[in-house]
């Protein structure tokens, strides 16, 4: 049962939260222990409010779960874990995210409201939104810029338009690449896994992933030779960790639409050598821009 519970946590998406980090690695602030504290604070809040939202998921998804290859062994969809225990895990554990932020926060009236807001919207998200195309994936977007606006709340740390764009854009990008992924199995295999999948087709999915890497792409490259960013960071070179952002969106685009392995974003940032070495080259090179 233990192990059940802890499978629908999911904490292999524990990694998405990641992004609460950013602001702190962005403003320069990476080696300021105190910094630190409050942005694993925020990670941790993040991960038990994601959890609980994944409770609801797995209750509201569990017969569309049992006809996925991949979903059906999902404890909920398995029948390991009941619907009723599932709700109980999830009231658990969005209440503990809000109260924790409330205490560890309680000068900050922002991150206590931020958490309570994505919260509300990936309810919603989960009973209804996720229904309608266009909107299911800007939600999902939305959350990522909720993750490190949350970040920067915690921290004290305004945020740039810059990284807020983005993030929306590159995380938006990731999950019309897992859309297309849901379409290839309906059109396959006639497993309808959500039912905003008729409202999409590959020639649409396909123009707008490429609309959005390269949107994502020159936004990112105005980011680096934006006068506020070379004077905020100290160093005119930014614009060099470009290649690697490029890089890491054109392999992305090929698992997609060459090899077809855009289910699940998560698995391919963990488990892809390429993406692994294009972040851990753009982190390598903006910690030496920024830090030494």
């Amino acid at each position: 049962m233990i192990s059940d519970i802890i499978t629908l946590l999911r904490p292999k998406q524990w990694v998405k939260n990641t992004f609460v980090f950013l602001p702190m690695f962005f403003s320069g602030n990476l080696l300021r222990w105190e910094y630190w504290a409050e942005s694993f604070a925020a990670f941790v809040i993040f991960c038990i409010a994601a959890s609980g939202i994944y409770c609801l998921n797995d209750v509201m998804d569990s017969e569309l779960d049992r006809m996925h290859p991949l979903k059906r062994t999902r404890p909920v969809a398995s029948g390991k874990i009941s619907k009723r225990i599932a709700l109980s895990v999830m009231s658990a554990l969005l209440i503990a995210a809000i109260a924790a932020t409330a205490l560890l926060f309680s000068n900050n009236t922002g991150a206590t409201a931020t958490i309570a807001l994505y919260i509300a919207l990936n309810i919603a998200y989960s009973i209804r939104l996720k229904h309608i195309a266009l909107v299911d994936v800007f939600i999902i977007g939305t959350g990522f810029v909720f993750r490190v606006l949350f970040g920067g709340l915690a921290c004290h740390i305004p945020l740039s338009p810059w990284i807020v764009i983005l993030v929306f854009l590159v995380t938006t990008f990731m999950a019309l690449a897992k859309r297309r992924d849901d379409l290839l199995l309906y059109e396959k295999e006639g497993k309808k896994m959500r039912k905003s999948i008729t409202n999409y087709s590959l020639s649409f999915l396909d123009q707008s992933l490429g609309i959005l890497a390269a949107t994502s792409i020159v936004c990112y490259i105005l980011y680096t030779v934006s006068p506020d960013t070379t004077s905020r960071l100290g160093n005119d070179y930014v614009y060099t960790s470009t290649i690697f952002v490029i890089a890491g969106i054109l392999r992305y685009l090929q698992l997609t639409l060459v090899d077809e392995k855009s289910g699940s974003p998560t698995e391919i940032l963990c488990h892809d050598p390429f993406i692994q070495t294009c972040i851990a080259g753009w982190i390598i090179l903006f910690i030496i821009l920024i830090y030494l």
